[in-house]
């Protein structure tokens, strides 16, 4: 019997009735949600006390109460009484709800890190192995990342980067550089076969046991077979090599060579001026981030989570916020925040039933929409509205692509060292970077790991990797549509919110790019838009 059929015998008194139990259900997600939403900001902010005046010990009792009536409450909901719409929302639901973890222990993640002169090896009894290793590692990565000493001064990962890009002395570039060797050694080791990253290798490579990548899972979530979008991360490597010298540079200088637009504009960012030029350029867009309630923590602290995010805060209504760690300025930090608020307007115009209220945080779709006004900047008609000065479109676009580049480096590393796990990823690495970055080959360092995301996320690169070809082609388009958006245009938001960024879980991002741009993906608009480099 078909659902329409079963729906007429039942009649709508049974319909009426299944639907409010499941808006119930609904309500008491979303407190949930809420609930858990709460904990992990203030556990995120190092606080015992949420922002809102919460304990954390007394928001996982709530949380544990609400798991509970949750649970009652999708005990009650009978699917086959439900209209087809209803009925999805609550399979989907389901499948949520099962999913769920219990709250954490309220631990502080000012916790210090684990013993990490060997973070390979592993308490004894260990169950989850590859979970307790990725976990132990991640945490050793973030204390180094943190804590990076060059010629007596304490810096971060972050800031390190931004002053290769910026610092005119070649030998003070190479020892800022050299001063990353605790970060990467924190996840490789030596190269050795036993280092922790190559044993996590192994043990990826075998739990996935043939199935699917998660880079594989990637390409086809936006349906584009993976062997394709390798060949596309390809093509975008050699349009910028043949925008390079006939010359190879070591890796300190590949950054400065690539830093004229932050070094010629970075003194017009100080640090104190990132959110109000952030806050001016949205504004611009309709999308003012103090008016759609975006929560700010930018400022470092020891323990922190090493990597920039945005996450979450509360679904009544879509509010965000934002944890970043900038102890300058500069128009690479700049760059970032403006890509984490790119996120933030995207959970802000989530506009959906509660049962879909999320975004997919490890989607492509996800990370490249965050960039689709970040990527202004590097515009020089930006650049003069918002800073007043403008680097040469060649610096401009090389100071863009630089970045994108290197991640569909680490792309292709990710794909090729899980594909080829006894291979050393030192050497990957060099040969990648060596053929289509031109940088000289330094096998003896682990300098691939530079990001978090290699450690605590396979195929994560990807997201930024693929996304910016992705958002190449979206930004052609609503270039098409609604002309340029560079110097700000006040009906920019409200008109890309409802086409492109309001569903949340409700609409699969595939369906919502394939309708907004009439058809597939394509890597034409990044290629062509690299070229404006050369």
């Amino acid at each position: 019997m078909t659902l329409v059929a079963l729906a007429g015998l039942l009649g709508p008194g049974c319909l009426s009735a299944q639907a409010g139990k499941l808006a119930l259900l609904e309500r008491a997600w979303l407190a949930l949600r809420n609930d858990q939403d709460e904990l992990r900001m203030t556990e995120s902010l190092g606080l015992r006390v949420s922002p809102a005046g919460t304990r954390v010990d007394s928001l996982a009792a709530r949380i544990r109460r609400g798991r509970e009536r949750v649970a009652t409450a999708a005990a009650q909901v009978v699917p086959e009484s439900l209209a087809a719409g209803d009925r999805s929302a609550f399979l989907f639901l389901r499948d949520e709800i099962a999913a769920l973890v219990e709250p954490g222990s309220g631990g502080s993640p000012d916790s210090p890190a684990p013993g990490c002169a060997n973070p390979h090896i592993l308490t004894p009894g260990t169950r989850d192995t590859l979970a307790a290793l990725r976990d132990q590692v991640f945490a050793c990565y973030g204390a180094a990342a943190q804590r990076v000493i060059v010629d007596g001064d304490t810096l971060d990962r972050l800031t390190v980067l931004g002053l290769l890009g910026r610092t005119e002395d070649r030998s003070k570039r190479e020892r800022l550089f050299k001063g990353l060797l605790p970060v990467w050694q924190s996840v490789n080791g030596d190269d050795a076969a036993a280092s922790p990253y190559r044993k996590m290798l192994r043990l990826r490579v075998r739990s996935w046991a043939g199935g699917p990548t998660p880079m594989e899972e990637r390409a086809l979530g936006l349906g584009v077979h993976p062997d394709t979008l390798e060949r596309w991360l390809l093509s975008v490597l050699e349009g910028w090599r043949a925008t390079l010298p006939d010359t190879l540079l070591e890796p300190w200088d590949f950054y400065f060579y690539n830093g004229e637009a932050s070094r010629l504009l970075s003194p017009l960012v100080p640090k104190d001026s990132l959110l109000p030029l952030n806050r001016r350029f949205y504004k611009s867009l309709g999308a003012d981030p103090k008016g759609l309630g975006v929560r700010y923590e930018i400022e470092p602290r020891q323990g922190k989570y090493p990597v920039a995010f945005t996450d979450i805060a509360r679904r009544t209504p879509m509010t965000p916020w934002v944890s970043a760690s900038y102890r300058i300025g500069g128009l690479d930090n700049l760059s970032e925040l403006l890509h984490e608020t790119g996120h933030a307007i995207h959970i802000a115009a989530i506009k959906t039933r509660p049962a879909y209220a999320d975004w997919p945080d490890s989607d492509t779709f996800t990370e490249a929409i965050a960039d689709i006004a970040a990527l202004e900047m590097y515009e020089p008609a930006w650049q003069r509205k918002f800073l007043g000065r403008a680097a040469p479109l060649s610096a401009s676009i090389r100071a863009k692509y630089a970045g994108i580049a290197m991640d569909v480096a680490w792309s292709l590393f990710e794909i090729r060292v899980h594909r080829t796990p006894d291979r050393s990823p030192n050497q990957i690495w060099s040969e990648l970077t060596r053929e289509y970055l031109k940088i000289r080959p330094h096998p003896e360092w682990s300098w691939w790991a530079m990001r978090g995301q290699l450690v605590d996320a396979p195929g994560y690169m990807l997201n930024y990797a693929f996304g910016a070809i992705l958002i190449a082609d979206i930004r052609a388009k609503l270039l098409a549509n609604q002309g340029a958006f560079t110097t700000g245009n006040p009906t920019w938001y409200a008109w890309t919110a409802p086409r492109l960024l309001r569903f949340g879980r409700e609409r699969a991002a595939r369906a919502v790019v394939e309708e907004f741009l009439g058809r597939a993906v394509q890597p034409r608009a990044l290629l062509a838009d690299l070229k404006r480099g050369s």
